[in-house]
């Protein structure tokens, strides 16, 4: 028997607008948070100052927009080629239907590659136990002899003998000299830890170079690397880069020391068991510390998303990017507008010479000039309505954009977490940025009243 159910009669009617709608929230919903590597093509940047662009592989291509508000923190400016990866949420825009990404955050894909290569190796030593509190050395109650194992012409090699000869000069130093940067700069420094392990002639061992990039500091990440410092019977010292660098080296050491200098400073003889102490808590704090703010971060985002989803700002971004879509159109038009005009204007100058009679020379350019203040005439009421309607246009956005009300004479306050809503996101020596109506001022937390 036929049945009546799934008759259009019987179902629910949706608009078109309706449905773009329910499907961008489906989405929004669905893919809060992605990452996503792929080529930069048809790159636009509008005077807005959002950024349109697709991104591809080989086999497929989406559509994506980053907005003004975010792409000022990118650390470059992407072209059409670049490689880049990027953290997104997945969008629909409703006045055409696409489908699109929206980024929040971009990189250059090398960069997000050895990210994700370091946290990798990370968690896979971590859970080998290579990290492991139990099995780290402490330094010896007395220290005569250091082994430095770093390059001979390098900046940490003079750091640490500037400070050694300062605080310590009576210290006999040993320098296992070998390449810290390179691809095979590893195995160069295993040697050497196996030699200085072989020979038994020093009380500790400092392994280490000065600053760099992520890829120049590579070869502390490597895995041989790792196992070989774990299984050295020297204490290990771990002094890679500056206080902010870190590396996997200085996960597995025995003692991670913020610099070249302050690995010197640790195995002077003055305050040698206070100084272990301390390096002792600082890793213990600085675990802590990341598991913490690992969490916080996830907690965040979920915030987050679930604050976009909900935020007028996205339907402000959805109206900037029709008035940019708009924009263009209207350049595009009025273009095209005036090349026919051109072409029309040509093609009867060229009637007029082919019919050039002279009894109606004077009647012909009569008409040509009559034409020509009717089309300077229409184009400028073109001009004069289409500018009217953009005026229009700009006048409705600019009165539910953010930046009117800064220009009332309010500011907004951020941290580097974001918005600052509570004192109780706010610690003394804190740099915040307070946003302005003409421009942003950085400044430092003196002290915190909270109320009551």
């Amino acid at each position: 028997m036929y049945s009546q159910t799934n008759s259009p009669a019987n179902q629910s009617v949706y608009t078109v607008s309706r449905l773009n709608r329910e499907i961008r929230t489906i989405l929004e919903r669905g893919f809060a948070s992605i990452v996503l590597s792929g080529e930069i093509s048809n790159f636009v940047a509008p005077s807005s100052g959002h950024w349109y662009f697709s991104l591809k592989d080989d086999k497929s291509q989406v559509r994506a927009a980053m907005w003004r508000g975010n792409n000022r923190y990118a650390k470059f400016r992407p072209k059409d080629g670049d490689q880049v990866q990027v953290q997104a949420r997945v969008s629909l825009y409703e006045p055409r239907g696409d489908y699109q990404v929206i980024v929040e955050h971009m990189e250059a894909a090398g960069e997000g590659q050895l990210k994700q290569q370091f946290e990798a190796l990370k968690m896979q030593l971590a859970a080998q136990g290579l990290f492991s509190s139990a099995h780290k050395k402490p330094l010896p109650s007395t220290i005569n002899k250091v082994g430095v194992i770093t390059s001979s012409t390098g900046a940490a090699i003079k750091d640490i003998l500037t400070v050694l000869q300062r605080r310590a000069p009576q210290l006999e130093v040993v320098i296992y000299p070998c390449q810290v940067q390179g691809d095979q700069a590893h195995v160069g420094i295993i040697e050497k830890l196996e030699i200085a392990n072989a020979r038994n002639e020093v009380d500790v061992l400092i392994v280490g170079r000065g600053g760099g990039s992520l890829e120049d500091l590579w070869c502390f990440n490597h895995e041989q690397l790792a196992h070989a410092i774990y299984q050295s019977n020297l204490p290990v010292i771990s002094a890679v880069g500056h206080e902010i660098d870190t590396t996997i080296s200085d996960f597995v050491a025995d003692i991670r020391a913020a610099t070249p200098s302050a690995a010197a400073e640790l195995v002077s003889p003055d305050s040698n068991q206070l100084r272990d102490a301390i390096s002792h808590k600082r890793h213990q704090l600085h675990s802590a510390w990341r598991h913490q703010l690992h969490a916080r971060q996830q907690q965040l985002q979920i915030l987050q998303s679930r604050l976009a989803q909900q935020h007028p700002a996205n339907q402000l971004m959805q109206q900037q990017q029709r008035l940019d879509e708009l924009q263009m159109r209207l350049h595009h038009a009025m273009e095209a507008r005036l090349s026919h005009q051109q072409r029309n204007l040509s093609q009867l100058g060229m009637r007029m010479q082919r019919a050039n009679p002279s009894h109606q020379l004077a009647s012909a350019k009569y008409q040509l000039q009559q034409l020509s203040s009717r089309l300077v005439a229409a184009q400028k009421e073109q001009v004069y309505t289409a500018q009217s309607q953009l005026a229009q246009l700009a006048a409705r956005l600019d009165s539910i954009s953010p930046l009117a009300v800064l220009a009332r004479g309010y500011s907004i306050t951020k941290g580097a977490q974001g918005i600052i809503k509570s004192v109780q996101q706010v610690q003394p020596q804190q740099l915040l940025t307070t946003v302005v109506a003409d421009g942003e001022i950085k400044t430092q937390v003196i002290g915190v009243q909270p109320k009551g």
